[in-house]
C-alpha cells in the first residue's frame, strides 16, 4: 500500500500577495490606532459563537495553509466560481480576507457558519459537533464549488495496469482541495493461485493517526 500524490511545495506566493495587498492599503486614510490590531498578518482570532471550538479550531488551520491563503486573497477562487455561486466559498473567501487583511485583532465566523448551516443544519445548532466531519465538509463544499476537469495527456511509458489505473483517477475533477489535501492509496491483490494481481485505489482527504497516550507528545 503505497501513496501515489505528493503534497505541492509552498512556492511562498502567499507573501507576494500580502505585499500587494499591503501597498494598496496603504493608499487608504490611516485611522486613529485603538489597540485592537493584530501584531502582525494572519494572527487574528475567531470569536466563539457558542459551543463552536471545533469549528475556529479547523478554520484556524485552514487560514494559516500559505498555498491556500495566496489562493483566495490573490482572487483566483473568483474565476473558479463563474459558473457556481457558492455561498460557503464566498464566505470563506470573506473570513479569509478577514483574517490576513482585517484590522480587527478578532473576527467572527458567523457569516460563514450560516452558509454551512444551509446545507447542514447540525452546525447551525449551538452544540458541540466533531471536528474532523466539520472539516470534511468543509473540503467538500470548497471542492464543488471549485472543481475543473482536467485530462492529462497519456505518456507513452505508462505501460503498468497500476499507472493506468492512476492515470485514470486523476483525470477527474480537480480544484485547489484536491492539490492540497487529497491523497490516494493503491491497494495491489496477488491471487495466490493463478497470481493475476488486480489494483484497487482508495482517495482520501482525512488521514487519521492515533496518538499514543503512553508517550509525551510535543509539536517540536
Amino acid at each position: 500500500m503505497t501513496s501515489q500524490r505528493s503534497l505541492p511545495a509552498d512556492d511562498f506566493g502567499i507573501y507576494y500577495v500580502l505585499a500587494e495587498c499591503t501597498d494598496y492599503y496603504d493608499t487608504l486614510p490611516v485611522k486613529e490606532a485603538d489597540g485592537s490590531q493584530p501584531c502582525s498578518q494572519g494572527v487574528t482570532g475567531l470569536r466563539n459563537l457558542g459551543n463552536t471550538c471545533y469549528m475556529n479550531a479547523i478554520l484556524q488551520c485552514l487560514c494559516s495553509i500559505s498555498p491556500l491563503v495566496e489562493y483566495f486573497l490573490s482572487g483566483k477562487y473568483i474565476t473558479a466560481l463563474q459558473n457556481d455561486c457558492s455561498e460557503v466559498a464566498t464566505a470563506f473567501a470573506y473570513l479569509m480576507t478577514d483574517v490576513w487583511l482585517g484590522d480587527s485583532d478578532c473576527v467572527s465566523p458567523e457569516i460563514f457558519r450560516s452558509a454551512l448551516g444551509n446545507l447542514y443544519p447540525a452546525f447551525s445548532k449551538k452544540t458541540q459537533q466533531d471536528a474532523q466531519e466539520f472539516l470534511i465538509y468543509v473540503l467538500n463544499e470548497l471542492h464543488e464549488a471549485l472543481k475543473k476537469y482536467h485530462y492529462p495527456r497519456r505518456r507513452s511509458h505508462e505501460k503498468d495496469s497500476a499507472q493506468r489505473c492512476c492515470r485514470k483517477w486523476i483525470t477527474t475533477e480537480t480544484s485547489v482541495i484536491t492539490q492540497l489535501f487529497e491523497g490516494q492509496l493503491n491497494y495491489s491483490i496477488v491471487c495466490l493461485k493463478c497470481e493475476k494481481c488486480t489494483y484497487k485505489n482508495e482517495v482520501f482527504t482525512v488521514l487519521s493517526l492515533p496518538i499514543p497516550s503512553e508517550y509525551e507528545c510535543s509539536l517540536q
